[in-house]
């Protein structure tokens, strides 16, 4: 009779809490479920910038790096003068000037932002190149890319990979390639973004209205495009977003520093029509010839990832350079607040 006992005991002891507890015990289970694939979700300030970083490697393998280090000392100056007045000053902020006639802009998260020289061409002024620079920065201190994925179905289907770390955050950077390089943005991000590119221009001495006077443009030269591709023009609010960002962009209208603009960037913007289409290799996002920096998993969920962006428009099929490297660029506090004062 004790043996019995004993075994009764030892099977209610290998039971989980949870079944033990019945109904009870099972609501246990699930909240305890639900806050691991919290947990699981739950991205550091190191994560983000991990993911971002591996962003930047396929957008720089997909249109390649401009090796100017003038250029990029005059973007980062910018940039570094808008990213101090953000939410998030403390990032490692990265600006990169991507080598492509395709008028675009990426921001990867953890503070990297990409520029093309089309963008560069088709601005006007710092104050136009502000707006655009600070609406890529708000989607980074918003963290717009990281908390649309972590609400998506295929990324929580792929929590089970969190286990392994580096698996899972590898699926995360894949997804963010995928969304950033398609514009999947939804309605409110760009919108917020918009308002944050506004507010840090206006902060850093700027013309509110760049960003609107650029996105006027923009609109412009894609009125013939059934694609509406491009940095802003894929949302068919187009209108709305430039009216509202008029509307925010009041203060300092007049400041919009055109003639250290002209010196320092020489590109020209060419029409949609005019745009080279990149070769197959290069729209996977890898750089013609060349080894993928990836594993050959990561290279089959990336030609998964940036197959979306085939066939949307000329932007975004366009042809760029085949140098991916980066054009290490550093700004001193004395350069900065030269820079800064030439805004004025």
């Amino acid at each position: 009779m004790k043996q019995m006992m004993l075994v009764v005991a030892l099977v209610a002891i290998s039971v989980p809490a949870y079944a033990q507890l019945g109904g009870l015990g099972g609501a246990l289970h699930r909240a305890e479920q639900a806050k691991q694939a919290a947990d699981e979700l739950t991205i550091t300030d190191e994560e983000e910038r991990n993911i971002g970083e591996q962003v930047s490697q396929m957008l720089r393998a997909r249109f390649g790096v401009v090796q100017d280090p003038m250029i990029h000392k005059y973007v980062t100056l910018m940039g570094t003068s808008l990213a101090k007045n953000s939410e998030r000053p403390g990032l490692n902020w990265t600006f990169v000037v991507l080598d492509t006639d395709g008028v675009n802009a990426f921001a990867s998260p953890g503070g990297i932002v990409h520029i093309t020289r089309g963008a560069l061409g088709l601005a006007k002024n710092e104050a136009e190149l502000a707006g655009v620079i600070g609406h890529e920065i708000g989607h980074v201190v918003r963290k717009h890319t990281v908390n649309a994925i972590k609400k998506s179905k295929a990324v929580q289907m792929g929590t089970s990979a969190a286990s392994n770390r580096v698996s899972f955050l590898n699926q995360l950077a894949n997804r963010a390639y995928e969304m950033v390089i398609d514009n999947k943005f939804d309605r409110s991000d760009e919108l917020d973004a918009d308002k944050v590119g506004v507010a840090l221009a206006q902060k850093t001495g700027y013309a509110g209205l760049g960003l609107s006077e650029f996105l006027v443009r923009l609109d412009e030269r894609n009125k013939n495009n059934p694609d509406r591709n491009g940095l802003f023009a894929s949302h068919p609010e187009t209108k709305e977003r430039i009216d509202k960002a008029k509307q925010q962009g009041t203060a300092n209208p007049t400041v919009v520093v055109e003639a250290r603009y002209q010196s320092n960037v020489k590109y020209e913007a060419k029409p949609v029509t005019a745009i080279a289409a990149a070769p197959d290799d290069k729209q996977k996002g890898l750089s013609s010839g060349a080894k993928p920096a990836v594993t050959q998993e990561r290279q089959s969920a990336q030609v998964q990832a940036s197959g979306g962006a085939r066939g949307i428009g000329a932007d975004r099929d366009a042809k760029g350079g085949d140098n991916p490297a980066l054009v290490k660029t550093t700004v001193s506090a004395a350069e900065l607040d030269t820079f800064k004062k030439g805004i004025a």
